[in-house]
C-alpha cells in the first residue's frame, strides 16, 4: 500500500508510505497500482518507496466488518411505522402501508 500525492502546478507526483490522514490531491493505492504507477509525459515521479507490502486486514478491520454485518441484519422497528400511527401517510392514501424505515428509505407493502 502507498499514498500518491501530486501537485498539478509543479507537474510532480510523489509515491510514498501510506498516509495516516486524508488530504486534498492524495490517493491511497494498492500494491498492484503503486507498482504500475505512471504519470503524464513531462511530469516528475518521486518514489519514496521501492518495496510495497499489502498489510492485509487487521483485527480492527475484521471487527468493524462484523459489527456492520450484525447491525445490518438486526431487525428494526421503523420509526416511520410509529410516527404514522394516528395519521395517514402519503403512501397509505395510495393503497400501501409503511411497515418500516431504514434511514431515508421506507418499506412499503400493499394493503
Amino acid at each position: 500500500m502507498a499514498t500518491l500525492t501530486y501537485v498539478y502546478s509543479d507537474q510532480t507526483a510523489v509515491l510514498g508510505p501510506l498516509a495516516t490522514y486524508a488530504e486534498p490531491h492524495t490517493y491511497d493505492l494498492c500494491v498492484v497500482h503503486a507498482k504500475g504507477l505512471t504519470a503524464p509525459r513531462g511530469w516528475d515521479v518521486i518514489r519514496l518507496l521501492t518495496e510495497f507490502a499489502d498489510p492485509g486486514p487487521t483485527q480492527d478491520d475484521l471487527l468493524a466488518l462484523a459489527d456492520a454485518v450484525r447491525e445490518a441484519g438486526r431487525p428494526r422497528l421503523g420509526s416511520g411505522a410509529v410516527a404514522s400511527v394516528g395519521r395517514r401517510s402519503e403512501a397509505e392514501t395510495h393503497g400501501t402501508i409503511e411497515t418500516g424505515r431504514r434511514g431515508h428509505l421506507r418499506i412499503l407493502r400493499d394493503r
